[in-house]
């Protein structure tokens, strides 16, 4: 009998499994643009647990383990800014992203009121960036970082609550 993957919000128990899974998610970043000294690599455990009380982070939960995540927040402007979508490399292609950030999607959006949802990844992520336009989200700019990197930022407008007429 299979298990399934459950959602549900992070605790600060959780920083060391979230930190293990974004070190192997990111290695094929890192070798996509040969660059192992990118932040999600590079980030400490006790960075970690300061975002986890900043941002609202999500895990993907199959049984004790944590094979996806991702964290964002809503700024004073309105907009939900997302960042480090992961998924464990064995669990890829099977909809758990999609699911992550409609679930992080939603859980912004009660947070408070949101105008639109922005996250990036680089230029060569053509998997991420499939993955973004199937969830709605559309390039507004391209951010030249390096001679090896540009970030392709997309943004998604947050749907609206359509008004009851008499």
């Amino acid at each position: 009998m299979g298990m399934s993957v459950i959602i549900s919000t992070a605790g600060t128990e959780d920083a060391e499994q979230i930190l293990k899974l974004q070190y192997l998610g990111y290695q094929s970043e890192a070798e996509l643009y040969g660059d192992w000294a990118i932040d999600p690599l590079t980030q400490s455990l006790e960075s970690l647990r300061a975002e986890l009380t900043e941002q609202r982070f999500l895990v993907a939960r199959l049984g004790d383990e944590i094979v996806g995540t991702v964290r964002g927040r809503v700024g004073p402007d309105g907009v939900g800014r997302i960042g480090r979508l992961v998924v464990h490399p064995r669990m890829q292609r099977h909809g758990l992203g999609g699911r992550l950030l409609e679930a992080l999607e939603q859980r912004l959006a009660e947070d408070g009121a949101v105008t639109s949802y922005r996250l990036f990844t680089g230029h060569r992520s053509l998997g991420n960036l499939r993955l973004y336009a199937r969830q709605g989200y559309r390039q507004t700019t391209v951010e030249q970082v390096s001679g090896r990197l540009s970030l392709v930022h997309l943004e998604k407008p947050a749907p609206t609550a359509l008004a009851a007429t008499a």
